[in-house]
């Protein structure tokens, strides 16, 4: 489900709830999933509950989870979280472009970067 890479400089929380918020913008995670128990999914890790009970009180700050008391955590409707990603990659795709076509990029060369047709073949 979430990879923990031990090089990254980010907390490991951090790395958690990025990995189930990614997980639940590309839709494998549907709203109303619940997620495991701090305890459960702190075993199938091998590290820390605390760990694991501050990843999701960020994720529910971000608002990518909600606790149901009693019941466990699950992922929220993130139909308008994703909106915003993806207004985001939009930008930093534009100004991409403006750099590359200041440099002397054409249109036809920024296709084929952007449907992944490139000049390299990747």
């Amino acid at each position: 489900m979430v990879k923990i890479d031990y090089r990254d400089a980010r907390p490991i929380y951090e790395q958690v709830a990025d990995g189930i918020e990614e997980l639940a913008l590309r839709g494998a995670l549907p709203a109303d999933t619940q997620l495991p128990s701090v305890r459960q999914f702190a075993m199938e890790l091998s590290i820390n509950p605390n760990t694991i009970q501050r990843a999701y009180g960020e994720l529910e700050r971000r608002g990518v989870i909600y606790a149901a008391k009693g019941r466990g955590n699950f992922v929220s409707d993130v139909g308008t979280r994703r909106d915003e990603r993806l207004r985001e990659v939009g930008a930093e795709i534009s100004a991409l472009a403006s750099k590359a076509r200041s440099l002397g990029a054409d249109e036809v060369q920024l296709i084929a970067w952007v449907t992944q047709k490139g000049e390299d073949g990747k």
